[in-house]
């Protein structure tokens, strides 16, 4: 071998050396002896490749070898896992100067925008938040109610007497008109309702695992992605604008962000109103989507097995597809074919069987923050950790939700588990984290169930469904969000009487 080829590798071998040396020392043998135990994986990379064959598996690993609070070091970050109700109360209780959202969600920028959400100080994000807890107030609300109904209508009128459909893709297109209209405004339903939709998409697809640890690199859903933002600040000046010279009043979310004012008395620039717009839609659209998606599957997926004798008690009560339908026949025979905000809060057995979805499957995997503090966590055998300053902290709805000794046959869709009687959930606090919890549950929740709500009554009283097959879809874990799979139903036009 030539001496210069010798020195080359030698010196290669010696940096790569060198570089797993200091991952030991850093995530290692400089932990303090009172923090959470480290996952076992190959320095450096280790913790990356754990990742990459995805979140769910790689916490069952670590939570069966470590417990509920252990940390995995990825690349020169460490994140440490709170798991299930006991060890994950600070991480819903904690102010945003100890555990903040910022440093974990700075990859949302690009999308979001600057000067919004995720690229200011959390002082100006809470001013920002007040501005969206304004668009959601009681008689806002209410008039939602009415735009909710009226999409549902219009689109389920559309359909046929019978036939196929793809529930997921139906679905999130309703939503995604419904969210133009509560949302973004008359001006985007009526005018750039199609041009809208596609450059929202293209934002979506630009958001990749990649783009958590590198949102700049240049890839092709990345310039995708930027290039549908700019197109959509340019619609969005037009209308903000517009907006702002003739003050008008108009009942939907944009009205809101286009009049609202920090304590200052300063407010948002027209880029900012629509960064405030994609972030609230990026929240909401997601979860209403694939939450009424899983409702609608589980529904009928539970009703068909049971009808089957495939399930346990199969025969022996109504199924609770047959409890939602009575309760719509209820409502029906009191209000007839009224649905108002007041009605839709009324529907608890709808309630529960979209909340018990929603814990079967969270569309987020994880939740983050970043410590800028030490604190402390004692898991349920009275264990205690102090985790570092420094830390990304991460918990997971979608494993939490699945865990026996939290929910009883935590694999098994059953709505009566939350109703008062049993109130699974609310045994032990942040069971259900289906919404966050704490300083940063879900502002959008109400307004979720709602959407949900309208959907679901006026498809079940227009139509019959049937699940293709015995079993619902998987869920597609590929995704930044999880959702199901392609999720075919056969569908047939009826009154419900």
């Amino acid at each position: 071998m030539p001496p210069a080829l010798l020195l080359f590798m030698t010196l290669v071998v010696g940096i790569l050396l060198l570089i797993i040396l200091v991952d030991v020392i850093y995530t290692r043998l400089l932990r303090p002896s009172s923090a959470p135990p480290t996952a076992l994986v190959l320095p450096v990379v280790g913790g990356m490749l754990s990742f990459l064959g995805g979140p769910l598996a790689l916490i069952s690993k670590f939570h069966a070898s470590c417990g509920e609070c252990f940390t995995l070091p990825v690349l020169h970050k460490r994140i440490t896992f709170l798991i299930g109700p006991h060890a994950s109360p600070f991480f819903f209780k904690a102010p945003d100067t100890a555990l903040s959202q910022k440093e974990v969600y700075e990859f949302n920028v690009p999308t979001f925008g600057k000067g919004v959400v995720f690229d200011v100080d959390h002082v100006t994000r809470a001013e920002q938040f007040r501005f969206f807890a304004e668009a959601l107030k009681g008689n806002r609300m209410r008039s939602y109610v009415q735009m909710m109904v009226k999409e549902a209508e219009e689109f389920f009128g559309a359909w046929g007497d019978e036939g196929v459909v793809d529930l997921r893709d139906e679905l999130s297109r309703l939503v995604v008109l419904t969210a133009s209209r509560c949302l973004l405004g008359k001006e985007v339903r009526e005018t750039f309702q199609d041009e809208v939709a596609h450059l929202v998409h293209e934002l979506d697809m630009g958001m990749v695992p990649l783009s958590v640890f590198f949102p700049y690199f240049p890839i092709e859903p990345h310039r995708r992605r930027d290039a549908a933002r700019k197109e959509l600040a340019k619609i969005f000046d037009g209308i903000v604008e517009k907006r702002r010279q003739e003050n008008r009043e108009e009942e939907d979310v944009l009205n809101t962000f286009v009049h609202a004012k920090y304590r200052d008395g300063s407010q948002l620039t027209n880029d900012q109103v629509l960064g405030m717009l994609i972030a609230v839609l990026f929240a909401g659209q997601h979860t209403s989507s694939i939450t009424s998606t899983w409702t609608g599957l589980l529904l009928l997926e539970s009703h068909q097995k049971q009808k089957k004798g495939i399930l346990e008690g199969s025969g022996k009560s109504a199924t609770f597809l047959e409890k939602v339908l009575d309760e719509q026949r209820k409502v029906i025979a009191e209000h007839g074919d009224e649905l108002t905000f007041d009605i839709l809060q009324s529907m608890d057995s709808l309630h529960f069987s979209i909340k018990e979805a929603l814990r079967m499957h969270p569309p987020l995997i994880m939740l983050l923050r970043y410590a800028h503090a030490p604190f402390d966590v004692t898991t349920s055998n009275g264990k205690t950790y102090t985790v570092p300053k420094g830390d990304i902290i991460a918990t997971s709805p979608a494993y939490s939700h699945r865990l026996d000794h939290v929910f009883d046959k935590a694999d098994e869709y059953k709505p009566s588990r939350l109703e008062p009687g049993a109130a699974e959930d609310a045994k032990v606090p942040f069971s259900f984290i289906g919404f966050g919890g704490g300083r940063h549950g879900c502002m959008g929740e109400a307004f979720a169930y709602l959407q949900i709500k309208a959907i679901w009554s006026i498809a079940l009283r227009n139509f019959e469904f049937e699940l293709i097959g015995d079993n619902a879809p998987e869920a597609d874990l590929t995704g930044m969000v999880v959702g199901p799979y392609a999720s075919q139903v056969r569908f047939k036009r009826r009154k419900l009487k």
